[in-house]
């Protein structure tokens, strides 16, 4: 039994309380009748989340959790009292936040950014808000360009600190940013620099040649959209290229150098033209 994962587990037999699944080694997890799914039978297989009821039971349940086991979920607080605070993770029983996990106070009604681990004194899953103590950079496995999955964490006076992978700390520079995000949100992105303390850079296009045809696709549709001109130019400003198109006036640049390049546009002192033969 895997405690705060989804698996897939096997029907054995009914009770008047609901279904008993087994794992592998025969160990048994109860399914409450409410969260039976219509037509299962003994010998099938149910995909179910293992957590720990009010009185310290292993119990299955059908219903999908907003976190699982080590991983990192913007999640609402729904009440705090004197010793704790309890989150909405999506289940019916709500996710516990002990005192000492709280670096700040939590308020019922926000949501924060948690880590879902297990109590070793209780264990039992609980939640924590002091997220930064759960990332390690000291081993990394990642390479420049790398494409790895990033949870925007916190706002920093450069841009924001993001959660790589649900394992690592990384920086998502602001003057990098050509679409506005959110903390919680989680995106696509490439490692730009891993430095020598082992602090990593992270962007949200891929660097280089890489980066160029996606752009160079961007740009022909705003092409397209607006009956074949752009009045934009390598003399346009950073900030009227980027409200248009979301990319940087390197990147325009590149983009616009290929395109041309290929003859798909026509380059004059007024703005990009779309070759009709084209």
């Amino acid at each position: 039994m895997q405690l705060g994962q989804r698996q897939l587990l096997t029907t054995t037999r009914e009770t008047k309380s609901g279904l008993y699944l087994a794992d592998a080694t025969g160990a048994e997890v109860l399914l409450p009748g409410k969260y039976i799914p219509e037509n299962v039978k003994t010998g099938d297989k149910v995909e179910v989340f293992i957590y720990k009821d009010s009185e310290d039971r292993l119990v299955a349940t059908t219903q999908t959790p907003k976190i699982t086991l080590h991983q990192f979920a913007y999640l609402p607080v729904k009440t705090v009292n004197a010793y704790a605070a309890f989150v909405d993770w999506g289940l019916d029983k709500d996710l516990f936040v002990p005192y000492k996990e709280q670096p700040q106070k939590l308020i019922a009604g926000k949501s924060y950014l948690f880590y879902l681990y297990l109590d070793a004194q209780t264990d039992r899953l609980a939640a924590s808000a002091n997220v930064g103590r759960f990332l390690n950079n000291d081993n990394l496995t990642l390479q420049a360009n790398e494409e790895v999955e990033i949870m925007i964490w916190e706002p920093t006076d450069l841009g924001y600190n993001v959660i790589i992978n649900h394992s690592h700390r990384g920086l998502l520079y602001r003057n990098e940013l050509f679409t506005p995000v959110q903390i919680g949100e989680t995106h696509t992105a490439y490692i730009k620099k891993i430095r020598e303390d082992n602090k990593i850079d992270v962007q949200l296009q891929k660097t280089g040649y890489d980066n160029i045809e996606p752009n160079a696709a961007k740009i022909l549709e705003q092409l397209k959209n607006n009956k074949g001109f752009l009045p934009l130019t390598d003399n346009s400003a950073p900030e009227t290229i980027t409200q248009q198109l979301q990319m940087s006036k390197k990147t325009f640049k590149k983009a616009i150098g290929l395109l041309y390049k290929q003859q798909v546009i026509r380059l004059a002192a007024e703005g990009i033209y779309l070759n009709e033969e084209k």
